[in-house]
């Protein structure tokens, strides 16, 4: 499971640090593709296959689907930390995700997320109020 919140920032080369903690539940290669909200998911293999079987299952004459697929399936790629434990964000999803410099990388359970710093503070300010209402929202799903 990704639990947690963690600030670091991009070198000039596209490289951010994976915490230690995260690097470890995602294995030695995982899936980053662009995220929903602004920001890129990174998920670990396991997680990613569990995805691509829900998404290949779904029927290809829907337009909704084809074009969830394309977007999840043609932003990805695979990443792999390197000694330092870095990984290379490639030019596209740094531009997705308006990543320049300083991130935050945030696990989400089964996945881990990247955002701009910025972008992470804003949406928290703008959705601080929220919680409240879809924590009622998910106690009528019985979460």
């Amino acid at each position: 499971m990704l639990l947690g919140e963690y600030e670091h920032t991009i070198d000039a080369k596209g490289r951010l640090a994976m915490p230690a903690k995260l690097r470890e539940s995602l294995g030695g290669k995982f899936i980053i593709t662009k995220g929903l909200d602004g920001c890129l998911f990174v998920y670990d293999m396991e997680q990613w296959q569990k995805l691509e079987q829900k998404l290949s299952a779904l029927p290809m004459s829907r337009k909704t689907a084809r074009d969830f697929t394309r977007f999840l399936f043609g932003g990805a790629c695979e990443g792999e930390c390197d000694k330092q434990g870095r990984v290379l964000l490639p030019a596209n999803l740094r531009a997705h995700a308006g990543l320049e410099k300083d991130a935050v990388i945030v696990g989400v359970g089964s996945r881990a997320e990247i955002w701009d710093a910025g972008r992470w503070n804003e949406y928290n300010e703008e959705n601080a109020e929220d919680v409240s209402e879809l924590a009622e929202q998910l106690a009528d799903l019985g979460i």
